[in-house]
């Protein structure tokens, strides 16, 4: 079978099984945050830990609730690294460096899961699987609870409270991440993923020389990596190492898990709205982002220039010959639209225009279809502009789903989109303009600037995927990526929270003849057409001097 028509079967694959998983699971997902009744467990975390399950939280007081537990998360995952040639299980690796702890603490809490190490040859089992697999988590968790709490703010009426951020925290972790990540990683493993908390094995290699290898739990840190699109791998080289990807079915499984949560939460939001039809609305722009990311992506692989590529039939260079162009291009579409960050294939060796549609896909604010439930908060608001446009066109009062979008609505809506091309912009300007932000890049010209711009947009975007090609693990990079990380991730979230108290504190608007329908293909297409001409107009300039200067050159 021709690669082309095989990589087709596989993406189709893909899609019909998220369909079919779209209705049981965001059913599920609706279920899990509407009902009432605690499990012994959880009302036993909830006494231990002095929460009131029943208590409703105003937005401050669950935004405060979000950032507490972030900050003690990053002070606890520090701490972890610096001492761990004190633990058990260390395998006799150092304490990490300050700085690349920093990194790597602010790295994973902020679900984004940048690595500017190997993680074979700097952590060791205790830190791989009690500091970075619980952050996977509950990392993810928190993102579940933002989306959540903002869906209950268009869905609440004259309500001064979003929910509590503990229980939405626990039960987003306990009930729908620990399950699915659990039956992934058994998956994985009989795929042929290693499990095992073993000792370095050394042996002597054909050259006389000699090799050593760690051995590491990669089956249950790759479930929920993918799952809670996180991205953090064991090995360095991620999903393209046969110890955590094994072959081709498992590959699948891993594309699936990065876009099974984000691509059924639009139904768990039509159902918490009373609307299904919204829900579906949100998913169709989705899937229209989703199916022409892959499209560009894959054309640009397949039809790359040069002499050998065009023989072969596409670009291979830095691809894993298991899997192919199609396979792995549909991973780097998956993996850069969901604030994944995990990778099967180099992308730094993609063409011009295939690495650039990466950073584009990551720029859209991952929205197609996002991160675990960063993704729907995300579409969400764009939806609120995008509404706003359309009351501007018309001379009306914008509404969605019921509510009037005034002036503090859209400022938060435009703060929030504002955020990342500030911290994007601003990073890799620096970078640029510094002698010690240069001294890290080993390429130069059009390329070159590509690099620093991914790191920026993945770091800011909390997406943790790299086009290497640039040291990161400096002083410099690992304290301005690390805060683009934060800013990245916090600044949005409170945003969020803020607007979804600003909407739960209105009483419903009534339907009128001059509502816009938002169900209708008429608002999907606005508002696919507002999310992608708001992100070419602000990042063209950048874009123009990195893999569009480097696609014109070649």
């Amino acid at each position: 079978m021709p690669s082309s028509l095989a990589g087709i079967v596989f993406i189709a694959s893909i899609l019909l099984a998220l369909a079919i998983c779209y209705r049981p699971l965001g059913d599920y997902m609706y279920r899990v945050y509407t009902g009432t009744r605690h499990s012994r467990a959880e009302l036993a975390f909830y006494r231990l830990a002095g929460v009131k399950p029943d208590g409703e939280q105003r937005w401050a007081v669950y935004a405060r609730s979000v950032l507490a537990f972030s900050v003690v998360s990053i002070l606890f995952l520090y701490g972890l690294q610096r001492l761990q040639n004190h633990l058990p299980l260390s395998l006799g690796m150092k304490p990490v460096a300050p700085d690349l702890a920093w990194n790597t603490a602010v790295s994973f809490v902020t679900n984004t899961n940048w690595q500017a190490y190997p993680g074979e040859s700097t952590m060791g089992h205790v830190v791989q699987t009690a500091g970075l697999a619980v952050q996977n988590f509950v990392s993810a968790a928190v993102g579940l609870a933002v989306a959540i709490a903002l869906v209950r703010g268009f869905a609440r009426n004259s309500s001064d409270s979003l929910g509590n951020f503990w229980v939405d925290l626990v039960r987003g972790t306990v009930r729908i991440l620990l399950p699915i990540a659990f039956v992934a990683a058994l998956a994985l493993v009989a795929g042929g993923a290693i499990q095992t908390f073993g000792d370095h094995v050394s042996w002597a290699t054909l050259t006389g020389g000699q090799q050593t290898f760690t051995p590491a739990a990669a089956a249950s840190q790759e479930a929920i990596k993918d799952l809670g699109t996180n991205g953090g791998g064991i090995f360095n080289a991620n999903s393209a190492h046969p110890f955590e990807n094994p072959t081709a079915w498992t590959n699948w499984i891993q594309i699936l898990l990065l876009l099974l949560i984000a691509s059924c939460l639009p139904r768990t939001f039509g159902r918490m709205v009373g609307d299904d039809r919204q829900g579906y609305a949100i998913a169709a722009v989705m899937a229209t982002l989703f199916a022409g990311s892959v499209a560009v992506t894959t054309w640009a692989e397949q039809s790359a220039g040069g002499t050998v590529p065009q023989a072969i039939g596409a670009a291979m260079e830095g691809r894993e010959a298991r899997f192919g162009v199609p396979d792995s291009a549909l991973f780097a579409s998956a993996t850069t639209l969901t604030s994944t960050g995990s990778v099967n294939s180099f992308h730094d060796s993609y063409t011009a225009l295939g690495g650039g549609m990466l950073i584009f896909n990551m720029l859209l604010g991952e929205v197609a279809p996002g991160g675990v439930g960063a993704g729907l908060y995300g579409i969400l608001v764009l939806a609120v502009v995008t509404v706003f446009v359309a009351g501007l066109m018309v001379g009306r009062t914008p509404e969605y789903l019921g509510k009037r979008i005034g002036a503090r609505e859209i400022k938060l809506a435009s703060l929030y989109f504002l955020v990342t091309p500030v911290l994007v912009l601003t990073g890799t300007a620096v970078a640029m303009a510094t002698p010690v932000g240069r001294s890290a890049m080993l390429n130069t010209g059009p390329h070159g600037f590509s690099e620093i711009l991914y790191a920026y947009t993945s770091a800011s975007n909390n997406n943790g995927s790299a086009f290497a090609g640039v040291s990161v693990d400096t002083v410099f990079h690992n304290t301005t990526l690390g805060l683009c990380m934060a800013l990245g991730r916090f600044l949005p979230i409170v945003l969020v929270l803020a607007l979804a108290g600003s909407l739960a504190g209105q009483a419903p608007v009534p339907v009128s003849a001059g509502t816009l329908p938002t169900h209708r293909p008429q608002f999907a297409g606005m508002l696919v057409g507002v999310t992608v001409i708001l992100v070419a107009l602000t990042f063209l300039p950048a874009l123009a001097l990195g893999p569009l200067a480097e696609g014109i050159q070649r």
